[in-house]
């Protein structure tokens, strides 16, 4: 991983507009939790960089002081392309928001060139894999103990959910009681930007769910099968929680889906690689991209599209069917 960077002291015009337009970004254009979290880090990076080069001041600024900072993303700390990317697209952002605020009045950002970025092709597993990614809790099934909570409920529950539905990790962590619909077999979902949507869910997850929620949910809450003395519910009503009945954090659902990866003898997998599977089944299945896209809540298809590519044996097999000489 790249080294961090050492907190610095920031003149008072970068520490005044850097609360600005976060507050920018979190009240008006009302982003989400990790996208917010994104945008600081970034400029932390930008800010370290400038202070580096001796600006205080936002009117110092010029097109090469950004340039040098991409350079060093890129060749002093081996950040990968998409990342300096996204470090680009940051400082385009806030030097938009500095022009419209009169805190500068040209814009160096604009001189600079985007990148072309060959686009990656996702990691999926196989049905089968999927098949062994879900099971993989029942491996660790303790023996019955009135005070155990039966956490591989909870971890079966999550991944059959994070598959069934296409779930980022901060998506499937921040669902909440309320946001089930069991007699519709739906979910609430609130995605990138705040943004909502509804997504079927099959019948696995469900009856996953509805174990968790009998037989080990309230026990997270209480402490115990029977508590003479229940503990308060700090579980925010949150639907997943953690062995002390607080809401699973996302780092949690990252840590759980690599413990039971290894479970099932699978290797490099994160959370993100079930939305890919999810998305990458659906299409080999015969779905429709724009119901694809809609699921998985992407505003633009062309962030879908990519999973068209995924699956060769799908085109093989659409290719011998219909070209006239197969």
């Amino acid at each position: 991983m790249p080294a961090a960077v050492e907190p610095i002291a920031l003149s008072p015009e970068f520490a005044k507009a850097r609360a600005q337009f976060l507050a920018f970004l979190r009240i008006e254009c009302g982003l989400a939790r990790n996208s917010l979290d994104a945008y600081a880090r970034d400029l932390r990076d930008l800010f370290a960089d400038l202070h580096e080069a001796g600006r205080t001041a936002f009117a110092q600024v010029t097109p090469r002081d950004l340039v040098m900072h991409l350079t060093r993303l890129k060749n002093d700390r081996g950040m990968e392309s998409s990342s300096v990317i996204r470090h680009l697209a940051t400082t385009r952002v806030f030097c938009r928001w500095l022009m419209s605020t009169g805190l500068i009045t040209d814009n160096p950002a604009d001189h600079l060139d985007r990148p072309t970025r060959w686009k990656k092709l996702p990691g999926v597993l196989s049905p089968r894999q999927m098949k062994q990614l879900v099971e993989a809790p029942t491996k660790l099934v303790p023996a019955e103990d009135p005070k155990t909570p039966p956490l591989h409920l909870r971890d079966r529950a999550m991944l059959e959910l994070m598959y069934a539905c296409g779930l980022r990790a901060s998506e499937v962590a921040d669902l909440s009681l309320k946001n089930l619909h069991p007699t519709l077999g739906i979910i609430t979902v609130t995605g990138k930007g705040n943004k909502q949507r509804l997504v079927p869910v099959g019948k696995p997850a469900q009856i996953a769910i509805e174990r968790y929620l009998a037989d080990c949910r309230p026990r997270l809450i209480t402490g115990t099968a029977k508590s003479d003395k229940p503990k308060p519910d700090r579980s925010e009503g949150r639907l997943l929680l953690s062995k002390t009945g607080r809401p699973l954090e996302r780092v949690a659902v990252w840590q759980l889906v690599k413990k039971n990866a290894a479970l099932a003898g699978l290797r490099h997998v994160h959370p993100h690689m079930l939305r890919h599977s999810f998305a990458t089944h659906l299409l080999s299945g015969g779905a429709d991209l724009r119901v694809v896209q809609d699921l998985l809540g992407h505003a633009d298809i062309s962030t879908t599209q990519i999973y068209t590519h995924v699956d060769a044996s799908r085109l093989k097999s659409v290719h011998s069917k219909f070209h006239p000489r197969p």
